[in-house]
């Protein structure tokens, strides 16, 4: 075991802690509840057809796995900067720098399709048809967020618990509003369960099932990580031993009872293959299930609190990256700029507009399926270094189990490879990409020493 918790640093300004139990649920919850729910489940659908249900009852159980594994690294390790901080104590400075460079490149992806996921729900309130204005306003509401994220994590911590608030209500309602009609339609939108429209079944078996099921496994995985964003708030939790296992434990319950409710209502209501079409070409699949209700203030009523996660999202994916960048500047891994903490509000500024530029960008790219794919890769990678750096914990800093760890472990590095080829190809080249850039940075900073 490497451990580098000791290894000389420059001085950095310390954040403050401001966060108690509750603010750290909603924070989860405000990262979860958005893409995951009102974009991925189309997408997921696609792959899977109805057995995406089941995609998302088992993609919860390799994020609960997770889910207490970054518990207790948190809990012992409470610094900004998440799995980035657990691979340099316990395992490798190349682990570390691996999984702070995933979390940029899967985070970053994952708000690139909140922002679009916006934009597609935000035109269907207005009723504007023209999707030539869905990447406009994807990069617009990217600018608006960054600027609020830069006021300091108090203000972005009440505007977030009113979005959840917003986002919890308008599932509630769809749920409690589709449920008689799910329920009339019988096994109408439920055969065949396996094979979705992406993935047909392949002539002399079901390869081509199992591989449209795994890959819809993986796609609804990184609908839950949105509980890492409490421990890439370590530094600003207080009492983190005690309060961020305790968050993130209540926010992967509060999660799953949702999305499984609102898979099977959508999934019973619409069909998977309409779910599958409206998600990628539209971004608003809960929206179109909503509308075969015959309840019209329902459809507005999902579609604002799609717009209100979608904001949820956005908001929280630029504080964690900002926060991971903010470590990997401090460690010399990026930048020295990145590492500046603004004095007056305690705002990793310079890392923030970094974020806020790179999700613009990612934005322009306009295509939701393959911005949540790459995801997909890159967060298992990321999770699947947070198990093994769990694996290394000794007894005394243990909270759990070891066997949930190598399960966490195991899980996230067999669902990774079950997207799309050409995704996790380009994934593995920007790990390579960024292990040489680690190469020359740790070279520098040698001799700058």
């Amino acid at each position: 075991m490497t451990d580098t918790s000791t290894t000389s640093e420059p001085p950095h300004a310390p954040l403050k802690r401001e966060i108690g139990v509750c603010g750290a649920v909603m924070m989860g919850l405000g990262s979860i509840i958005g893409t995951g729910v009102f974009v991925s489940i189309g997408i997921a659908a696609g792959a899977a057809g109805p057995a995406v249900v089941l995609a998302i009852a088992l993609a919860a159980v390799v994020a609960a796995c997770n889910g207490l594994s970054s518990a207790q690294l948190a809990a012992n390790h409470p610094l900004s900067g998440g799995t980035y901080e657990y691979g340099y104590r316990w395992l490798h400075p190349a682990l570390g720098f691996t999984a702070g460079w995933m979390f940029l490149c899967a985070k970053s992806a994952s708000a690139a399709t909140a922002a679009l996921g916006f934009a597609g729900y935000a035109l269907s309130v207005t009723g504007d048809g023209h999707e030539t204005r869905l990447v406009p306003l994807a990069v617009a509401v990217v600018v608006l967020l960054t600027a609020i994220v830069a006021t300091g994590i108090r203000r972005s911590n009440a505007t977030n618990i009113a979005i959840v608030s917003v986002t919890l209500f308008s599932l509630a309602a769809f749920v409690l509003a589709g449920l008689p009609t799910a329920l009339a339609r019988g096994m109408e939108n439920w055969v065949p369960f396996f094979g979705g429209a992406d993935n047909p079944p392949r002539a002399g078996g079901g390869l081509g099932r199992l591989g449209g099921f795994l890959e819809a496994c993986a796609l609804m995985f990184v609908a839950y990580t949105g509980y890492g964003r409490i421990a890439t708030l370590g530094e600003e939790i207080r009492e983190p031993r005690r309060n961020i296992p305790r968050a993130i434990v209540v926010t992967l319950l509060a999660t799953m009872a949702f999305y499984v409710a609102v898979g099977f209502v959508a999934v019973a209501a619409v069909g998977a293959e309409r779910l599958s079409a409206v998600g990628t070409e539209r971004a608003a699949p809960l929206e179109v299930a909503a509308r075969a209700f015959h309840l019209p203030a329902v459809a507005a009523i999902v579609s604002i609190g799609a717009v209100a996660a979608m904001l949820g999202v956005l908001l929280n994916l630029i504080l964690g990256l900002s926060r991971v960048m903010l470590s990997m500047g401090r460690r010399g891994d990026m930048p020295g700029l990145f590492a500046g903490v603004r004095e007056s509000t305690g705002t990793p500024l310079p890392a923030v507009l970094a974020v806020g530029l790179a999700i613009a960008g990612l934005a322009l790219v306009g295509d939701v399926r393959t911005t949540w794919s790459f995801s997909a890769f890159t967060v298992l990678v990321y999770y699947a270094i947070t198990n093994l750096a769990a694996i290394r914990l000794s007894d005394s800093e243990r909270l759990y189990p070891r066997w949930i760890a190598w399960a966490g472990l195991c899980s996230c590095g067999f669902l990774a490879f079950w997207v799309e080829p050409r995704i996790w190809m380009v994934g593995l080249g920007m790990i390579a990409a960024g292990l040489i850039w680690h190469g020359v940075a740790t070279r520098l900073r040698g001799r700058v020493t």
